[in-house]
């Protein structure tokens, strides 16, 4: 969805419907009672699952934009720089490209019917198209495909050991969605302000909206199996409301089962919140809630995100500061979340511009602009959580002559920021573009996606690497060294960032290493030994990861 955001901190300007009020019931001047705030009943969050959760290696598709695998389907309009022919086929035709890239799970952007309005513009069909404006929760929008064809993903995905996640818009719908009811007979209020002032558009009301926006919920994880949500703008929704959501969703993927690399499994029911907040404050207060009452359990890391993009390339305003204490930042504007939280770590996405055409902003040599690519998926896969790729990313993608700032624009041009990178996917093999011509990746960017390949293999391999406790080694803005220690169990992984465009090295005593007798290069298997210290060159824009041997 589109918000605003300047420095990485977000202005919420959309309303938060029936999570606040009184709680007195105290009578204000003219007589009226103020009704009592709605309460929820609390659920905590499951240790075990968000554990499992964060061996999550996503890979998000925006669905309108990704690839055209059936010619037949697609809008053919949309917000962006794509011809807007997407559909499941396309994802589907995917697969395997997805799981060559070492990804263990898709998320898609909504695909639910949007049901035109009796007199609705462009504007309107264009929204429809990002799926983010549903009519009827329960039936796929035939542009993208239908029932079958859903069901037809949700399976081969399983097939090849990767999990669905479906995009939950439950804060705010199309106003022509009372109109259609669940399956048990449920409807929306239609009783909700517009979303940010769009006249097609409207609210949910909590709680008078909870039933419906739960029957959706566990309805598409009875019906296909799929094995959780990502949650759009989830500060809309109460956060006592998340509670009850999860504790559903949860009850229900226990009660379906599916098969997964010969094993009979339950649904994942894995949860992530989009809450635009480069503060860190936002999502704790609108989404994880307290440890008393949590609320979600995994949001998007949005306050690490905007910290990285400013060491390695530039965000979206341009801003850029290019020192490993911005990183050290990210991790403390996160040290207040409550202990329920696990946050994902992404870099791009559908709102945001891509990681390419930022390094491109900053204004960095055109040689680094690999290097940068490199460096910056090098530290998120030594992040500790689940992460989350966007496709095109692994190639280094960017859109052509898009560098400088284009905001606020009309969206009909697409060079917008907030709508620049729902660009074609390019896979080889597929049809990509207006002219549908097949992709083929130059040199540059198949060397980059067999590195972020590799990457997710050493995530793959190592729990040191997505579930280890951190241990901050080094944060040098002078040499503009990077390090942490990675621990899981007996297993402890160094690993060091150079974010500079100079090749340097770090001499590190035994002791900050555990006194381990040797570190092994996990991505170039050289063996280094270590007598009371080591000196450990690094290429600049590089990113290293040496597993310590007792």
């Amino acid at each position: 969805m589109n918000k605003a955001n300047i420095g990485g901190i977000l202005l919420i300007s959309t309303l938060l419907s029936a999570c606040g009020g009184s709680s007195s019931g105290s009578t204000a001047g003219g007589g009226t009672t103020t009704p009592p705030a709605p309460t929820y009943q609390a659920y905590p969050c499951d240790a075990d699952l968000y554990e499992q959760a964060n061996r999550l290696r996503i890979y998000q598709v925006m669905t309108e934009a990704f690839i055209d695998g059936n010619t037949n389907l697609g809008y053919g309009i949309g917000y962006g720089p794509s011809p807007h022919e997407g559909d499941i086929q396309g994802i589907i035709d995917s697969l395997d490209y997805i799981q060559s890239l070492g990804m263990n799970a898709i998320w898609l952007t909504p695909i639910f019917e949007s049901i035109p309005l009796s007199s609705q513009d462009d504007s309107v069909t264009r929204l429809d198209a990002t799926g983010y404006f549903a009519t009827n929760y329960f039936a796929i929008d035939p542009n993208f495909g239908d029932l079958e064809d859903a069901r037809n993903l949700v399976d081969e995905a399983h097939a090849r050991g990767i999990y669905v996640f479906f995009d939950a818009v439950f804060g705010h719908h199309k106003t022509n969605a009372p109109g259609y009811a669940s399956p048990s007979g449920l409807t929306l209020s239609g009783q909700g302000q517009s979303y940010n002032g769009l006249a097609s558009t409207q609210l949910s009301v909590f709680p008078t909206d909870l039933d419906f926006v739960k029957e959706v919920a566990s309805y598409w994880i009875e019906e296909l199996k799929i094995d959780g949500w990502r949650l759009d703008v989830a500060n809309e929704v109460p956060v006592g409301a998340w509670g009850e959501i999860r504790q559903l969703v949860e009850q229900t993927s226990q009660s379906v089962e599916y098969q997964m690399d010969g094993d009979t499994v339950n649904p994942l029911g894995y949860m992530v919140a989009e809450i635009f907040d480069g503060s860190g404050q936002f999502v704790r207060d609108l989404g994880y809630g307290e440890p008393e009452q949590p609320g979600i359990c995994s949001a998007f890391d949005f306050a690490m995100r905007y910290q990285v993009v400013k060491t390695l390339a530039v965000e979206e305003s341009g801003a850029g500061d290019p020192l490993p204490s911005q990183l050290q930042l990210g991790w403390q504007l996160n040290q207040d979340n409550p202990s329920h939280a696990h946050p994902n770590l992404f870099v791009s996405n559908h709102d945001l511009v891509r990681l390419g055409d930022l390094i491109q902003r900053g204004g960095f040599p055109a040689q680094e602009y690999w290097s940068r690519h490199r460096a910056t998926y090098s530290f998120v896969a030594a992040y500790t959580g689940p992460i989350t790729l966007y496709y095109g990313d692994e190639i280094g993608d960017d859109v052509e002559n898009f560098d400088q700032r284009n905001s606020p624009c009309n969206g009909i041009t697409v060079m917008c920021d907030d709508h620049v990178a729902r660009s074609s996917g390019k896979i080889e093999g597929l049809p990509h573009g207006d002219d549908r011509t097949l992709f083929q990746a130059s040199a540059e960017q198949i060397a980059l996606r067999q590195y972020i390949t590799e990457l997710m293999q050493l995530r793959d391999q190592h729990p040191a690497l997505y579930n280890g406790q951190r241990i901050a080694l080094l944060a040098d803005d002078s040499t503009g060294l990077y390090a942490d220690l990675k621990v899981a169990d007996s297993e402890r992984i160094l690993y060091l960032l150079n974010t500079t465009s100079t090749d340097s090295a770090w001499t590190v005593d035994a002791t900050q290493l555990a006194n381990a007798a040797s570190l092994t290069n996990l991505l170039t298997g050289e063996t280094v030994a270590v007598n009371g210290n080591v000196n450990i060159p690094i290429a600049a824009l590089t990113g290293e990861f040496w597993l310590l041997n007792n």
